[in-house]
Order: structure tokens, then C-alpha cells, then sequence
């Protein structure tokens, strides 16, 4: 009962009164989605435009395990429904965001406005026969010490997640992905890949904490190389059916209700996987967010941060 009651005070927690930024340092998987516009839209505000194309835009996950964060050791699953314009560039929308701490969640619901929920993440480890190289050899890959193909022979990860509320609990979906060894040989440094420094920018808010549309951005140094795609499944769902234009909240964004974004989340996570990439040695800077107002100019609306 101790931690409900923390999250019911509003008060940061001990950890993350330390930023921001609040620094996170894991190992991750990002992997894109085709996802149908449709879908995306049900969770996108009505006044922000997707970026789309033949009635898809780019969705798909972010898994994380942090074993050191403000909240401790904590995994963490982004579902993201798509990317969003924010000229010049584009933003992410996360769809939902699943997190096996109470202290994460609640700093993600207060502090930067995202739809966060308590999860259990339930991990099996198996070996498994070799798969097909991811695409034909790469020269220029070749060149950065990003291989192309995986193992013949590799152990996976299947991950069970199931949302909890209260007592009751929901299995969400199942994620069976390539268990990385970590190792410090120099046989196996080549397959983490380059070093790189980016920077993830997300729109989040207009919900019951945060009614504002905000913008944060999430500063990434880590390894990265392409892995095969993990396969997601729900055994206890039906085929996903096409997302309804949404339920209309007091903030006048088309946000669906609850319950229909849980089942809508399972259908981005669903959709066609088209590339992953493994992060590795993973220290994320997370700067608080934002408030994003509308811009007019030259009869097209942008959005710039107060």
C-alpha cells in the first residue's frame, strides 16, 4: 500500500528530484511499425498532422531495461502510435507506456504527461534454430562493423506483459526477441556496432495530469546495430479490428477511452515490423518537457515550446 499512497501525494519521488535532465542507463530494442493512420490517429490530437504515406505511418515499440534510473531497475515498453509533423522536423506519439514501477509510472503520468500504466514484465530464456540474414550483405555496414545477418544458433527472450490495476490484471502481449550476451571479447565487440549520440523528440500530454500539449526530448548515447525484428503476438486476442475515430475528452483531443486503448496499442504492436535496431550500453538524458503553442504563419500551424 506504501507506494499508491506516494503516487496519490504528487510529489516527485526521491530519485527523480534530482533532475532534470533524469538520466537513465539500460540496454533497449526500437523497432518500427507500418502502422494503418487510422490507428494512429485515435490516439493523436486532431489539430497535429501525421506524417503518412499511402495510409501508413511509422509506429512500432521501444523495449527497455534501465538498471540504473531515478526509479532503480525497471523495465519499460513505449508503444508509439506514429510520428507526428513538427516542422521542420517530426515528433513521436506514444500510444501507451507500460512500466514495472510505481515510481516510473507515476513520474511519467505527473511530470511528463504521458499515458503510463503499471505492468508485469514475466521473462523466459530458450534456445532457438538459426534464422535468415536480415538483408543481403551490406558493404557500408561492412565498413561501420554492423553485420547483417544473426546466428545461426542464438537463445531468445520471451517476455509476457500484463497491465495491473489494483488487484485485477491484463495480459497485453507476448515479445520473443534475440537475448544479447553481454561480453566484453574481442570476438564479440564488432556486433555491437558503432558508437552514435542522438536525439528522440516526442510530443506527449492533453491528458486528465496534463491537459497542455508538451514536447520533451530524450538525448541517446549508446551502441547501436540492426537486429532481427521480435515477434509479437496475443494469444488471447482476436485479429485487431480497424480503430474508430475515438472518443472526444474535456481537452477536445480525439483520445480514446481507456479500455480501447489498451486493445488499440495491441493493434500498433500488431502491425508490420520493418527494422529494429539494438541499443546497447544505453545512457539516456530525459529534459522535462514543455508547453507547445500553436503558431500561425503562412497559413500553415506549427508549434514552438514556451
Amino acid at each position: 500500500m506504501a507506494p499508491e499512497k506516494e503516487e496519490e501525494t504528487g510529489r516527485p519521488c526521491a530519485g527523480y528530484r534530482h533532475g532534470p535532465p533524469w538520466v537513465f542507463n539500460g540496454s533497449a530494442l526500437y523497432q518500427l511499425h507500418l502502422v494503418k493512420a487510422s490507428t494512429a490517429r485515435a490516439f493523436v490530437p486532431r489539430d497535429l498532422r501525421l506524417v503518412e504515406a499511402f495510409g501508413y505511418t511509422l509506429g512500432g515499440m521501444f523495449l527497455a531495461r534501465y538498471h540504473d534510473s531515478p526509479a532503480g531497475a525497471f523495465d519499460e515498453l513505449v508503444v508509439i502510435a506514429g510520428i507526428v509533423w513538427n516542422p521542420p522536423t517530426s515528433c513521436a506519439w506514444a500510444a501507451r507506456v507500460l512500466v514495472n514501477s510505481v515510481e516510473a509510472c507515476r513520474h511519467g503520468r505527473k511530470e511528463v504527461g504521458l499515458p503510463s500504466h503499471v505492468a508485469t514484465f514475466s521473462k523466459t530464456e530458450a534456445s532457438a534454430l538459426g534464422d535468415e540474414p536480415l538483408a543481403k550483405p551490406n558493404g557500408f555496414l561492412s565498413v561501420l562493423g554492423i553485420g547483417s545477418t544473426v546466428p545461426k544458433q542464438e537463445n531468445r527472450r520471451e517476455i509476457e506483459i500484463s497491465e495491473t490495476k489494483g488487484s485485477s490484471t491484463k495480459h497485453l502481449c507476448n515479445i520473443s526477441m534475440p537475448l544479447t550476451v553481454a561480453t566484453g571479447s574481442h570476438k564479440h565487440h564488432k556486433w555491437m556496432g558503432p558508437a552514435i549520440r542522438m536525439s528522440l523528440p516526442s510530443f506527449s500530454g492533453q491528458t486528465e495530469d496534463h491537459p497542455d500539449l508538451l514536447k520533451y526530448s530524450c538525448k541517446v548515447e549508446c551502441r547501436v546495430r540492426p537486429v532481427k525484428p521480435a515477434r509479437i503476438w496475443n494469444p488471447r486476442t482476436s485479429e485487431p479490428q480497424e480503430c474508430s475515430d475515438g472518443k472526444i475528452n474535456s481537452v477536445g483531443s480525439n483520445v480514446l477511452a481507456d479500455s480501447d486503448a489498451q486493445s488499440q496499442s495491441i493493434s500498433v504492436l500488431l502491425s508490420k515490423p520493418i527494422f529494429a535496431l539494438e541499443f546497447s550500453s544505453l545512457r539516456m538524458h530525459v529534459d522535462a518537457p514543455k508547453i507547445v503553442v500553436p503558431q500561425c504563419k503562412k497559413k500553415e500551424v506549427g508549434y514552438s515550446s514556451t
